[in-house]
Order: structure tokens, then sequence, then C-alpha cells
């Protein structure tokens, strides 16, 4: 039998297949981003028990309690109560001096902290880490869906462009991300899985302003715990970026291998070396029914065979056998062609 010649189709099918190996394969990588992960929600309980203590002593459950009955009664011109995930916390020694007040109002000493799922993780605006870290967050749900949400790390060296925002846009939509509310975030406009998360996250405070107009103070222990919580956000991206560049250079080393190469089998060979179980006739097979369904005949039968689908168990076995001699007919003529 002639050696099969490697063209395009058979490199994308073995690169495809070694990837899908790639990000099964329990590396240190891999390791990392999983514990980094666990982590991650470790840290969230914590440090959201911990805010809902801090805030509450800075509005306490009972006037919050009286604010919103006021309300009720006036309308909106008592309307000073809302819920936010968001808050700005101060670090400060004896909270209640002003000498510690102007220490906790220091940009050194205070840490934004979003408890929503795209919450920044850097220190004093949103940029893309937000979104990076929801989609690391949720990769397997959205890798499930069939999105990208690894398009952060491989396109990491590049600029902004049209493949990169789709799949941004693509991850987004699935997460239910619709930008946060300018003033609290009881008003966002989230659905889906965003909103899901978030609404674990709400606290109550007294004050419409957006949360950088009203910094909570708190004792230094506890400052360094929500400093904690962002450091987790921001290493589940790093673990994600990491892990997915070994991926992308063994993606791109084994497609410049593969183009230096002449015939299938050298690909297949290459794959058992890595050990991802391969063959010829798997990548032969799935080529060939991709060519021949376009034989007017086999097209026909196709679309045919999409209704009056109740069939004998003897139409069945019949069936199959034509299936499977027109397999067999293809890759003969196939062969016959390399001659």
């Amino acid at each position: 039998m002639a050696r099969l010649r490697m063209n395009d189709e058979y490199r994308k099918k073995i690169i495809n297949r070694y990837i899908s190996h790639a990000e099964s394969e329990d590396t240190l990588e891999k390791q990392a981003y999983d514990t980094c992960k666990e982590e991650v929600k470790e840290n969230y309980g914590k440090a959201f028990a911990l805010a809902k203590e801090v805030v509450e002593r800075s509005y306490r459950p009972d006037d919050v309690e009286l604010c919103q009955m006021l309300k009720d009664r006036y309308g909106s011109a008592v309307d000073v109560v809302a819920k936010d995930k968001c808050f700005y916390f101060s670090m400060a020694q004896g909270m209640d001096t002003e000498e510690n007040s102007s220490y906790g109002r220091n940009n050194e000493h205070s840490e934004h902290i979003d408890f929503g799922l795209f919450g920044s993780t850097d220190s004093r605006n949103y940029g893309d880490s937000g979104e990076k870290f929801a989609f690391a967050y949720f990769r397997d749900e959205l890798k499930a869906k069939g999105l990208n949400p690894d398009i952060y790390p491989q396109q990491k060296d590049n600029n902004d462009n049209p493949h990169k925002s789709q799949h941004i846009e693509g991850c987004r939509q699935e997460l239910g991300y619709s930008n946060y509310h300018s003033h609290n975030s009881s008003m966002d406009n989230n659905i889906g899985i965003t909103n899901e998360f978030d609404s674990q996250y709400y606290l109550d405070i007294i004050g419409t302003s957006h949360c950088r107009h009203r910094t909570i103070a708190c004792e230094p222990h506890e400052f360094s715990i929500f400093q904690m919580f962002k450091k987790k956000k921001a290493q589940l991206i790093s673990a994600h970026e990491t892990w997915i560049s070994t991926i992308e250079e063994q993606r791109k080393v084994m497609l410049t291998g593969l183009k230096a190469y002449r015939f299938l089998d050298e690909g297949v060979e290459l794959m058992n070396e890595l050990g991802v179980q391969c063959d010829e006739s798997d990548l032969i097979t799935v080529n060939s029914t991709g060519l021949s369904m376009y034989n007017p005949t086999n097209l026909a039968d196709m679309v045919k065979g999409m209704k009056n689908k109740t069939m004998t168990r003897e139409q069945k076995i019949a069936e199959r056998q034509a299936y499977d001699n027109e397999i067999a007919l293809v890759i003969a003529e196939g062969n016959s062609q390399m001659h």
C-alpha cells in the first residue's frame, strides 16, 4: 500500500487531537491551575464572611432596617439604603480616631474589593482582569458550550483583533455579563451565571453613591485577609495563563514539525511517541466520509435518511453494511490515486 501524503486537513486533525490530550494531562501547570481555583473558592467564603462583619460595623443592621422602613413610608425622599458587592476597605488602628481616619484614606492602605464574578484584581481600575478571572474560573463550563475561555492566554502577545474580540464576546454573553452599573451594583443588568454568582455576595449599605465615596475602616489583620482574597484571584489568572501558554508552545512546535512531514504515517508515529493513541484509519475514515457525502447519490441517500427513521433490525444491518462498503471503496480509490 502506498504511503498517504500529509496535507493541511490531516495536520489540523492531528493538532486538534493532541490539544485535547494536552488539556487533559495532569501536568504541574494543570495542577497549579486546579489548586489556585480551589484556593479562590476557599478565600471567597472567608473574605466575604469577614466583609459582612466589617460592613455591619459601619452600617448597623438595625440602622439599615430603620432606613428601609422610612424609605418604604416616604419613598425616594429618603432613598438611602442599597445593596452592594464592592467596597473600599481602609486599614486603621483603633478606627475611631481622627489620626487613624486620615491614615485609612491613604491610598497605600486602602483596597477596592469587588466580590462580583467580574470584579477586578487590580488596585484602582477594572481593566480586563475581571474578564480573565471569570473565564479562568468558569473555564470548564465555557468549554462545554464550545466557547474559548483560553483566548486571553492564547493571544497574550497580540493586540486586539476581530478573532480575539469574537471569542471574548462569546464568553461574556454565555456568562451573562452586561457591565456594572455606574453607581451601585444592585442595579446591574447581569443575567445567568454572573447574576447567580454575584447574588451570593450582596451586603446592605447606607448611601447611594459609588463605593469609592464610602471607605470602610478595618483592622490591619482584616485588611490583610482582603488583600489575600484579591491575590488569590490574580494567582488563578496567572496559573491559567501559564498552563495554556505551555499548551500553545507545544501546538506551535507540533505544527512546525508536521509541516516538515511528507507522509501521514510520520504524523501518526509522532502522536504515538507522545502517548496519544492514533492510527491512519481514524484520520482517513473521517476524511473520506467528509469527501464522499458530496457525491449526488450519497448526499441524496443522506437526506432521505433524515426521515422515516423507523427501521427493522434487518434494514439497519443492511444499511450499515452498505455504509462500510462505501467507505472501503472510497479509501481504495484514494489509495489507487496515490500510485
